[in-house]
């Protein structure tokens, strides 16, 4: 549950620190701002397969339950995307709202990232129940 979280707090910094930086200089405009997410969004599909795939096979190995790895590889794939969506969209809108988003981000980062990953890997796991030991 620790990686999941962590990884996508991770992956959501580093998000918001593109997004914050191109704030800063005014490289964010209304034509482009949608491109920019959609590179967000294919960076962190992308973080989440690889990564994904390797906590799967870590998980696999750890239970030998085929279950148990593709629910935490499922979780970490949705746990990127939502760190790649938060790392973009937070300091935006705290942008908008007229708040210093290099301040403010990363709290709002790290608390959508971690409950979102509980949240996946859980309710994953709800859902799989009767497949898991």
């Amino acid at each position: 549950m620790t990686i999941i979280s962590g990884m996508g707090g991770n992956a959501g910094t580093q998000s918001l620190t593109i997004v914050v930086r191109a704030l800063s200089l005014n490289e964010i405009e209304k034509e482009n701002g949608l491109r920019i997410l959609g590179k967000e969004i294919v960076t962190g599909l992308i973080n989440g397969l690889v990564i994904g795939a390797l906590v799967s096979i870590i998980a696999l190995f750890y239970d030998f339950n085929p279950w148990f790895g593709l629910i935490s590889g499922m979780a970490m794939i949705l746990n990127m995307l939502a760190a790649a969506l938060a790392g973009y969209l937070i300091p935006i809108i705290l942008e908008k709202v007229h708040v210093d988003p290099a301040i403010a981000s990363s709290v709002f980062v790290t608390t959508v990232t971690d409950c979102l990953g509980f949240f996946f890997l859980l309710g994953l796991a709800t859902i799989a129940m009767p497949h898991l030991r």
